[in-house]
């Protein structure tokens, strides 16, 4: 999976503390489950964010819709990075293109746009808890 600089240094600094594991996220229950997206929500949730403002896939529903409609990113790279299913007029059986060059880039464009908006730059506002 390409992933931004920022995004591989932060996972080089979680390894001193999870790297003995086979997750980066263990499950608190048990080292042999990655963690859960109610563990997620959980922690949300004590943060004091309701359900009806942001969820675990929230975050995905947010990047999707700002790398889009705020980057222009285009549409198929960010879906064959959030791991859905690619619509091809030939069918998903021919299509074995992963664009990981491509997607490397993107993923460092959308690191650096979240960058921007921890010094200040103007936020996206929307509500991505849940369909509507």
């Amino acid at each position: 999976m390409p992933l931004a600089t920022q995004a591989v240094e932060l996972l080089r600094g979680l390894h001193a503390m999870t790297g003995h594991g086979k997750f980066i996220f263990p499950s608190v229950r048990t080292g042999a489950r990655c963690m859960s997206e109610n563990t997620i929500n959980a922690a949300l949730r004590s943060m004091g964010y309701s359900k009806d403002v942001m969820t675990g896939h929230g975050f995905r529903a947010m990047a999707r819709t700002i790398m889009d409609e705020v980057l222009g990113e285009r549409v198929d790279l960010i879906e064959h990075q959030l791991a859905h299913a690619v619509k091809d007029p030939n069918g998903r059986a021919y299509n074995r293109t992963a664009h990981l060059p491509a997607r490397r880039l993107m993923m460092q464009r959308w690191a650096d746009y979240l960058d921007t908006l921890g010094l200040g730059a103007n936020v996206f506002v929307g509500n991505f808890g849940k369909a509507a």
